[in-house]
């Protein structure tokens, strides 16, 4: 009798070779290893005040902003906050969280009250760095747990100025032991479903993920020291903080900080310091086709624009194109428990490969990718569609005390299931087709429908409730809700979108409110939201 094999998983790789990383040392120190060749070069350019800063002043704010950290008693492993939009504070608060050992959790400063406190609490902040605006947010919170509230700007009555930690000597920084598999970063990712959680990136992770995009001879991403590069997208963010700010500081380019979009005011910007690099999601794209006052500024600077977050169809791609004949866009393919890059497009690299349309890229180097059949974990090969896990030393430590949606999440062979549905093609180009995931994306913004379902059913006019997403031109994804109303109860459209809007960020507001008797679920109890979003292509599309 014959003995049954299993057959052999189709792993995906780089068409680009890997790469040695050394990745068992600080974020830090690796992102300045080259100060030398570029000390005196801008690193960080403030689009509004038009203020810059030195890779030299930068390297040594961030020094005694960390000495000044060790002064408010953050050791190694404890978490400060940063509750910035884009600025070069933001920057070195990041960076002095690495060199003191400490864990940086990037928030909206858009988040309600209640949304903050969710992730100050959970991440179990002892610093929040914020701007006086948005203190009457966190104040309450701060004081009932003893937290220190510092302002980039002038620090309101209780809290402390970031000028004081500058005004700490850097040579009083405390020498402090960093391992490779430390906590460095920790973004709120909702993954693949349910409420959002703590992402715990590494310095590994994170260093892995910046050498994979912009490191080697033939860097898949290939920035250098003369580039300037466009930061408009938020920096809480991942894509921004891994793929804008720390390649940009690997690579010794210029970064220019946009605190917030608005399309005049970065054409503008683009224009006068001859923006090389523009990393855009779809929502910007689609302005920037459709806006006329794009004509009116030269852009000729631009030789690359990336897109990531959310994904870009071929009629939008080929409309920004015309606007922009001289530069080349592709797109990215990331998840933030991926660490977060997972593909690219090899029209970035230094020598670059032919591009296709409607693709994001290839695998990056030093990682492996597969497709599995959902429902039994079986390996696909080309062209057949599944679940895309990908494994590297990039991907996430696990989620913050969360060790069973870890465990759902990285497998026992260290695969992480991203819950995206696609396919790699015969040139090794990978397509995304769907998602298995409840994630709603609006704008590259995650909206956990598991949050809202849970907010909406806290009305006492509510019996019951479930989220799903409405495709919409603009954001890509809006959240819009089914509700039963509980017995005898008249509560309207608007009154249920009110209750929502007053306590959450903008972009997780519900759209539409659509009335329903049940909603459908599962044996288990489990929405079927399959069946919710059949709905809206049908009876409800109209309504």
């Amino acid at each position: 009798m014959g003995s049954y094999s299993m057959p052999e998983e189709t792993i995906f790789r780089s068409k680009l070779p890997d790469i040695e990383i050394d990745n068992r040392r600080s974020l830090h120190d690796y992102c300045f290893e080259h100060l030398a060749d570029f000390a005196d070069r801008p690193c960080i350019i403030d689009g509004a005040s038009g203020s810059v800063m030195s890779y030299a002043e930068v390297d040594v704010a961030a020094r005694r902003a960390a000495a000044g950290l060790h002064g408010l008693g953050v050791g190694k492993g404890q978490v400060i906050m940063i509750l910035l939009q884009n600025s070069p504070e933001f920057v070195i608060a990041f960076l002095a969280a690495s060199h003191r050992g400490a864990v940086a959790t990037t928030a909206n400063p858009f988040y309600t009250p209640a949304e903050i406190h969710k992730q100050a609490a959970a991440s179990g902040a002892r610093v929040i760095v914020t701007e006086s605006c948005y203190v009457d947010k966190v104040r309450e919170f701060a004081r009932e747990c003893g937290v220190t509230v510092v302002c980039v700007d002038h620090p309101p009555e209780g809290c402390r100025a970031f000028s004081e930690l500058l005004a700490a000597d850097e040579r009083n920084l405390a020498e402090v032991e960093i391992n490779p598999d430390d906590v460095v970063a920790l973004p709120y990712s909702s993954g693949t479903t349910g409420l959002p959680k703590g992402v715990m990136l590494t310095h590994r992770s994170l260093i892995t993920s910046v050498a994979q995009q912009v490191d080697g001879d033939n860097p898949n991403l290939y920035f250098h020291q003369e580039d300037v590069l466009l930061c408009v997208l938020p920096l809480f963010h991942i894509y921004s903080l891994n793929s804008v700010l720390l390649c940009g500081l690997r690579a010794g380019a210029a970064i220019l900080m946009m605190k917030r979009f608005e399309i005049s005011a970065m054409l503008e910007l683009v224009q006068r310091y001859r923006v090389t690099v523009a990393p855009f999601v779809p929502p910007i794209v689609l302005e920037f086709v459709k806006s006329p006052l794009v004509d009116c500024y030269d852009l000729s600077s631009i030789r690359t624009v990336m897109s990531g977050a959310a994904p870009m169809g071929k009629e939008l791609e080929d409309k920004f194109m015309a606007k922009l004949p001289n530069a080349k866009l592709g797109q990215g393919y990331g998840m933030t428990e991926a660490g977060p890059v997972l593909s690219m497009c090899l029209a970035f690299a230094k020598e670059p490969f032919p591009m296709k349309s409607g693709t994001c890229g290839t695998v990056v180097r030093n990682a492996e990718l597969k497709i599995v059949e959902p429902d039994t974990g079986a390996s696909l090969g080309r062209n057949h569609r599944g679940e895309i896990c990908i494994r590297g030393a990039q991907i996430m430590k696990g989620y913050l005390n969360d060790p069973e949606a870890t465990k759902n999440t990285i497998d026992e062979e260290g695969w992480l299931h991203t819950g995206d549905i696609g396919f790699v093609d015969d040139d090794d180009e990978i397509y995304i087709v769907d998602r298995l995931k409840e994630i709603i994306k609006y704008k590259g913004f995650q909206v956990a429908p598991a949050e809202l379902e849970a907010l909406l059913i806290t009305h006492l006019d509510v019996a019951d409730a479930a989220v799903v997403p409405m495709k919409d031109e603009v954001a890509g994804e809006v959240p819009v809700a089914f509700v039963v109303r509980a017995h005898g109860s008249q509560i309207t459209e608007e009154e249920i979108k009110q209750y929502v809007s007053r306590q959450v960020v903008f972009y997780k507001r519900i759209n539409r409110v659509f009335f329903t008797e049940a909603i459908p679920k599962a044996p288990s109890g489990k929405i079927l939201r399959k069946d919710l979003r059949a709905k809206l292509t049908s009876e409800f599309a109209s309504a």
